[in-house]
């Protein structure tokens, strides 16, 4: 595991005004605050913390990727967010004092800063409005988990694959070729099942017309069912799975 180093807290500072609360601080108290982090390298694979561990501060994510999941005793995964430059890990047990909920681990060559748990405590006292934004921020989380515990309940495989083609289609335009990035088995743990529901709900959509699979990618043909599928109406062209969760 690669040891923390300590750089210039001029750079640290411009990294840290990446982040949303503390790009509120003035530009002393953020060269102030930057001087305290620790930077860490992690390689692609790498864990930065584990779930049950105890938690001592805050990461933020300067360059690269983490992904946040959790791994049941059977080895089933369901990964709930990965978070790029300029996001921050680990505020919920930081400030509840447990730990951490789920593993992080970077998923490519990743840097980030570590901030310990007193020096954020200390700026929150002296900067309510800094809080204030944590807060913010840790609803807009909650919401989110809020709805991923929505889709897992009530929402068939079928049509959780279908939000998720839906999202990744709708930044680009009618029949273009979306590169999934993910395997089977990763898109999988993003939408809480397993590799063969995920590849039996392609088939469904693939049969449907609704799309085309080019081995890591697809070619979405029909985007008005699509998205009719991922608000939950139903087609009859797109056989609704039944008994698959």
């Amino acid at each position: 595991m690669a040891r923390p180093r300590r750089r210039s807290s001029t750079t640290e500072a411009e990294l840290l005004r990446r982040v949303r609360y503390f790009a509120l601080l003035p530009a002393t108290e953020l060269r102030r605050l930057a001087g305290r982090c620790v930077r860490r390298v992690l390689r692609p694979g790498e864990v930065l913390f584990e779930e049950g561990r105890p938690c001592h501060g805050l990461f933020i994510v300067t360059e690269g990727s983490v992904e946040v999941h959790q791994t049941s005793v059977r080895g089933r995964e369901q990964v709930f967010h990965t978070e790029g430059p300029g996001a921050t890990l680990g505020e919920g047990p930081l400030f509840d004092r447990g730990g951490y909920i789920a593993t992080a681990v970077a998923t490519e060559a990743t840097r980030v800063l570590f901030l310990r748990r007193a020096d954020l405590l200390e700026l929150c006292r002296r900067y309510p409005a800094v809080a204030l934004s944590i807060l913010e921020s840790l609803a807009r989380r909650m919401r989110r988990f809020a709805e991923m515990v929505s889709d897992l309940a009530f929402r068939p495989v079928l049509e959780r694959l279908a939000r998720h083609l839906d999202a990744l289609s709708r930044a680009s335009a009618p029949g273009v070729e979306l590169d999934l990035e993910l395997t089977q088995a990763q898109l999988a743990a993003r939408l809480g099942t397993v590799r063969e529901l995920v590849a039996r709900a392609f088939a469904q959509l693939e049969e449907s017309g609704i799309l085309t699979r080019k081995r890591a990618s697809v070619v979405i043909r029909d985007p008005a069912k699509l998205a009719a599928l991922a608000r939950g109406e139903p087609l009859a062209a797109v056989p609704r799975e039944r008994g698959v969760t």
